[in-house]
C-alpha cells in the first residue's frame, strides 16, 4: 500500500525505499508538496518525484537505478570531432530558467510533459537556493542543448535534457562530466534506463548500492571551485 504524505509537513520522513512497488517499478508514494526541504530529503534518499497534469504527486524510487560515473561518460567518434572542432560553446548556471522551460516541452509525438508548472516553480526555488543547477551548448550565439539537475554533497541528480541540434544535448552533458571531474563529482544520477543513456555509458546497479553511494557521496564536499569556475573554454 502506498504512503500518502501531508501536503503541510515539509519534514515528514519518506518511506524506506525498500517498500517502493515492483509494478510500476519504483512507486513509493503519492502526495505532498514540492517544497526545497521535501525535495531535498527525497534526493539524499534516492527518491524523485514524478506525475504528469492533473495527477498527484509520485514520489519513485526505482531498482535498479541507471547512474554515470563523470569520468566513464562514452564520446562516440562523431561527437569528439564536433568538439574537436569546437561546434559548440558551453557555460553552466548561465540560462537555467530558459533550460528548463526548453526540457518541459512536449518531445514529437508527446502531447504532454511530466514538467508541470508546479514542476517549474519547485526547481526554480532550488535554483534560487544554489541546489539546482543547468549546463548550456550554443551555437553561434543560440541556445541549442542543454541539461539540468540537483547537485547535494558531490552527487548531480540529472532531470532533464534538451536539443535543438543534433549532438547537442550530449555535448552539453560531455562539458558537465569534464566539470564535475575536476569538481570532485563522485556521481551523476540518470534514474532510469534509457537507450539514448547507456550509450553514453551509463550504467545500471542496484538500488541498495545505489542508497549506500548516496550516503557517502552526498555527506561530502565537493571542490569549492564547484559552480563557480570552470577550467574549460567555453
Amino acid at each position: 500500500m502506498l504512503t500518502v504524505l501531508n501536503p503541510f509537513d515539509r519534514n515528514q520522513p519518506f518511506p524506506d525505499v525498500e517498500k517502493a512497488l515492483r509494478e510500476p517499478n519504483g512507486l513509493l508514494a503519492v502526495g505532498g508538496c514540492l517544497s526545497p526541504r521535501r525535495l531535498q530529503n527525497a534526493y539524499r534518499n534516492g527518491i524523485f518525484p514524478w506525475f504528469g497534469d492533473n495527477e498527484p504527486i509520485l514520489w519513485w524510487s526505482p531498482d535498479p537505478r541507471l547512474v554515470l560515473w563523470p569520468d566513464r561518460i562514452k564520446i562516440s567518434r562523431s561527437l569528439g570531432k564536433r568538439l574537436k572542432r569546437g561546434e559548440f560553446q558551453f557555460s553552466f548556471d548561465a540560462a537555467f530558467e530558459t533550460v528548463l522551460n526548453a526540457c518541459a516541452e512536449p518531445r514529437p509525438g508527446s502531447a504532454g510533459t511530466w514538467i508541470t508548472p508546479e514542476m517549474k516553480r519547485a526547481y526554480m526555488a532550488l535554483y534560487g537556493q544554489g541546489l539546482a543547477h543547468s549546463f548550456e551548448a550554443w551555437q553561434d550565439g543560440d541556445l541549442v542543448g542543454g541539461l539540468y539537475g540537483v547537485a547535494l554533497g558531490r552527487v548531480f541528480f540529472g532531470e532533464s535534457m534538451f536539443h535543438r541540434v543534433t549532438d547537442a544535448s550530449k555535448a552539453a552533458l560531455a562539458y558537465g562530466c569534464a566539470c564535475f571531474s575536476r569538481w570532485n563529482y563522485g556521481l551523476i544520477d540518470c534514474q532510469v534506463y534509457t537507450e539514448h543513456l547507456a550509450s553514453l555509458g551509463a550504467e545500471e546497479i542496484p538500488r541498495k548500492a545505489f542508497i549506500e553511494l548516496l550516503k557517502t557521496y552526498c555527506g561530502q564536499a565537493a571542490s569549492e571551485r564547484a559552480w563557480k569556475i570552470s577550467d574549460f573554454p567555453r
